[in-house]
């Protein structure tokens, strides 16, 4: 009785902590200064790239009585 309460004290456990978020820490590398610029040039980029298109509306032909 002993051994499966604890097996199932542990299997409890082991549900537990797989439901708990993991906490990930950032690298503390630092980008060098050309690898941002490239960055930088790339959204601004993309920024002029997506300009939305605006289409002419189409006009509705009058009803005929």
């Amino acid at each position: 009785m002993k051994r499966t309460g604890l097996a199932l004290i542990a299997i409890a456990l082991a549900g537990w902590a797989s439901l708990v978020p993991a906490h990930a820490v950032p690298p503390t590398a630092t980008p060098s200064p050309g690898y941002e610029a490239r960055l930088q040039e790339q959204r601004a980029a993309s920024r002029a790239v997506v300009a939305p298109v605006v289409k002419p509306r189409r006009a509705k032909k009058p009803r005929a009585h």
